[in-house]
């Protein structure tokens, strides 16, 4: 594989794969309608002609079988079936795990030899054989006819670019030495995609013949974007005959035609349409110059922008330590330069702000990258169930940081699988219900008070909270004592549990008791919150939501003890003053009560023996911290302020510490700790401390 194409190529390829695996769905459903076998077959003869570019021959192979059985549908040969449905996912299934395999190792260790006999008999059994796909170096030049429509006698000429001095040498110096000198025009086929790699194979084909003594444009000009109607000219020299370039040129994939003239020649009885060389300046009279086709976007390293966001981050800290500075001076002088100083910590914020955003921005991506891997695998879980669903996806234009999209997509498909096989019933049971016999998961994403929310929803049997508590007491997870005081919505919670399942058998989708401990788990770790909404018989709705970016959070800046902790905004519902009366005891332990609401009461300074009364103020200030349901209410010393919070690890040597979830640095220098809310709460809704 040509290693400096591997990261288009694969970014390329992935692409590809996920628009044909959405197409297949939409051919089993829609069945042979014209425009989307079309788009099948364009996407797998792309995928043909790029991996033969980058030297792939099985994956161009097994591409080339399936663009065969796609052309017998497109030309009317041969109807869509489910045989033929499943045939196209093997096959689609075998190209993933070769991409992963490219990832990983740089080759592919997949054996595709039952898969291309499937595809091969499929295509015989239309009465027709499937021809072999084109090699590098031998075979039919495999370009459909609308392609040589679209590359005509001469519409893929291109004037010839001015020899320099060291060129017009170098044609002398070949010349005397007995080799034949043309000028080459290679028309490369318009649904070629990566172009750079086309050029690059071309062009060293063509080192291998002979030599060139020129290429324009250069291979490597035509990494970023794309170039309609490309035509490739060189300048070569070599001992073949004119017709036998030009039939080797000719049987190369992705070339739509070829145009010889040999040098020299008498430039004005060309008979190549008059137009400007690329070399000539516009200066000259009766030229205009070449317009380049130009992209609006290009590609960056996922870690440039990690790196770009780190930077950003030290700007913020180093922004906030400016604003102290600035107040300090003023407290101290009252001057035209304190006021100055004043000014620019202003502009210098305003100016961090906007390039935060930018940044993050630059990192944000649409959830649809995340939403289009379900169908498939909705698709092939509903049928190993023998359930009926549709399935609707809202929001997929909904934003979310590519870290976020990445750590994410576990937690989800583990919900979606749960969904399919313990909430919706199967048709015959739908049906005695007095329901459809399809179901229907929902999977929705939306922008929710600066958050991201998002909900799996469905409509089947919903979970029963006495199902629940009976299996959380039969495995010993709870006592009956405890369970006699668990509201429904508490039981429901408990499927949270580690190694809770209320599954009978054992099975390749779920039921093993491991899993919806770890979905929270996983989300809180992201600083998210997920949260159940559940009516018997009426469906499930689990809600889950994160922060935009986990780079950088608003977060409470407080003291406990003269000691600087943060406690981040998203996981803060509200703040009050309460007096120290206000604080009651039950069971021993503080609660407040809020708005009818019981709410347990937990003293920073000592959680062991709280002492309300030690500051001797006649208020005490609550931050009211929320998970799902539950609320806790932490009191601190002081109150200082909300601010932007840079994450930073605690780092190897210190480890994982309960409750911590990382550490910042303040403007005056010092490092404050950022607590981690949920390790506050204990699965029964109580608190750690």
């Amino acid at each position: 594989m040509l290693a400096e194409y591997k990261e288009v190529f694969l970014e390329e390829l992935e692409e590809q794969l996920q628009l044909m695996d959405e197409v297949i769905l939409q051919l089993e459903q829609c069945g042979d309608s014209g425009e989307v076998v079309q788009t099948l077959f364009r996407a797998a003869h792309t995928l043909k002609g790029s991996s033969a570019a980058m030297g792939l021959g099985e994956m161009q192979r097994l591409t080339h079988q399936m663009e065969h059985l796609l052309d017998q549908v497109r030309s009317k040969k041969r109807s869509v079936t489910p045989p033929l449905i499943d045939l196209l996912f093997k096959s689609m299934d075998i190209l993933k795990q070769m991409k992963l395999d490219m990832e990983q190792h740089d080759a592919s260790f997949v054996d595709i030899t039952s898969c291309l006999l499937e595809l091969e008999a499929f295509g015989r059994s239309s009465g027709e054989s499937p021809s072999e796909p084109p090699s590098e170096s031998s075979g039919d030049k495999a370009i459909p006819t609308d392609d040589e429509a679209a590359f005509g006698a001469d519409s893929f000429r291109r004037p010839l670019p001015e020899q320099t001095l060291s060129t017009r040498l170098k044609v002398q110096e070949m010349q005397e030495k007995g080799k034949r000198v043309y000028w080459i025009q290679i028309g490369i086929a318009p649904e070629c995609v990566i172009q750079g790699a086309r050029a690059y194979v071309i062009h060293s084909m063509l080192t291998e013949w002979g030599d060139v003594l020129m290429a324009s444009p250069e291979a490597e000009s035509l990494d970023e974007g794309y170039v309609e109607s490309l035509v490739l000219t060189f300048l070569f020299a070599g001992n073949l005959e004119a017709e036998e370039l030009k039939a080797r040129l000719t049987r190369l994939v992705d070339v739509a035609g070829v145009h010889l003239v040999p040098e020299p020649f008498d430039r004005e009885d060309m008979t190549i349409p008059a137009a400007v060389a690329v070399e000539k300046t516009a200066g000259q009279s009766g030229t205009q110059p070449v317009e380049k086709s130009k992209s609006t976007t290009i590609r960056v390293s996922v870690d440039r922008l990690d790196h770009l966001m780190n930077l950003v981050g030290e700007l913020v800290i180093d922004q906030t330590r400016i604003e102290q500075i600035e107040r300090k001076q003023r407290q101290r002088f009252q001057d035209e330069s304190v006021s100055e100083l004043g000014h620019v910590s202003d502009h210098i914020h305003r100016i961090i702000s906007d390039l935060q955003e930018s940044v993050m921005k630059a990192r944000m991506l649409p959830i649809e990258q995340l939403f289009n891997r379900f169908p498939r695998m909705i698709r092939d879980l509903s049928r190993s169930l023998g359930k009926e669903l549709d399935l609707v996806m809202e929001g997929k234009e909904t934003e979310l940081d590519r870290t976020l999209i990445e750590e994410i997509a576990d937690p989800l498909i583990h919900l979606i699988r749960n969904a399919v096989d313990h909430g919706l019933e199967s048709p015959e049971l739908r049906e005695k219900l007095g329901k459809s016999r399809k179901g229907t998961l929902t999977i929705r994403a939306a922008h929710e008070d600066n958050q991201v929310v998002i909900y799996v929803e469905d409509d089947g049997k919903g979970i029963d909270a006495a199902k629940i508590k009976a299996s959380a007491l039969r495995k010993g997870m709870i006592r009956e004592e405890e369970a006699e005081l668990l509201s429904e919505r508490e039981a429901v919670n408990l499927i949270f549990r580690p190694g809770f399942s209320t599954a009978q058998s054992v099975s390749d989708v779920s039921g093993r008791g491991v899993g919806m401990d770890i979905v929270r788990s996983h989300i809180e770790k992201l600083n998210g919150l997920i949260d159940i909404e559940t009516s018997p018989g009426q469906g499930t709705r689990f809600k889950i939501r994160l922060p935009l970016t986990l780079a950088i959070i608003s977060g409470l800046l407080v003291k406990v003890m003269n000691q600087t902790l943060i406690v981040p905004m998203s996981s803060i519902a509200e703040i009050v003053r309460v007096t120290a009366q206000d604080i009651k005891n039950v069971h021993g332990r503080p609660v407040i009560v809020l708005r009818k609401q019981v709410i347990p009461v937990v003293d920073m300074n000592d959680p062991v023996h709280p002492d309300f009364h030690r500051t001797g103020k006649n208020h005490i200030p609550l931050i009211i911290v929320g998970l799902a349901e539950k609320r806790l209410a932490l009191v601190v010393d002081e109150l200082i302020g909300n601010q932007e919070i840079v994450i930073k690890s605690l780092g190897s040597y210190i480890g994982k510490v309960d409750g911590i979830a990382g550490a910042t640095i303040l403007g005056d220098g010092n490092v404050a700790l950022i607590l981690e809310i949920s390790a506050l709460f204990n699965p029964t809704g109580g608190y750690k401390f």
